[in-house]
């Protein structure tokens, strides 16, 4: 099982991963991506969509959205609905990320 732990370090989201196997990483995330990820979440509505659908309306790299992504799910701002896809746990995506963060 592959453990993930959030911290949010010098301006920005980092997500540290162990993984079963290999090396443990860490990707980042700025705050500027992470409020635009967020923001295009609670834009979608009630609409499906994966990490890949969000980044491709924004100008971000993916492993930025992708972090962003996997916070806002493991602080149930978002909710997995099948494979790599989630949507909307509420109204307020953006409030709710923001706290959050």
């Amino acid at each position: 099982m592959t453990t993930d732990t959030y911290r949010v370090e010098g301006g920005a989201l980092i997500r540290s991963v162990i993984p079963r196997r290999g090396k443990p990483y860490e990707h980042a995330c700025t705050e500027a991506v992470f409020k635009d990820v967020a923001y295009a979440i609670e834009q979608s509505g009630s609409a499906h969509f994966r990490a890949e659908d969000v980044r491709a309306g924004l100008d971000a790299p993916f492993t930025q959205a992708n972090v962003a992504v996997m916070f806002l799910a493991e602080r149930g701002c978002i909710e997995r609905t099948r494979g790599r896809r989630f949507r909307a746990a509420g109204d307020y995506v953006y409030e709710d990320a923001l706290i959050e963060y």
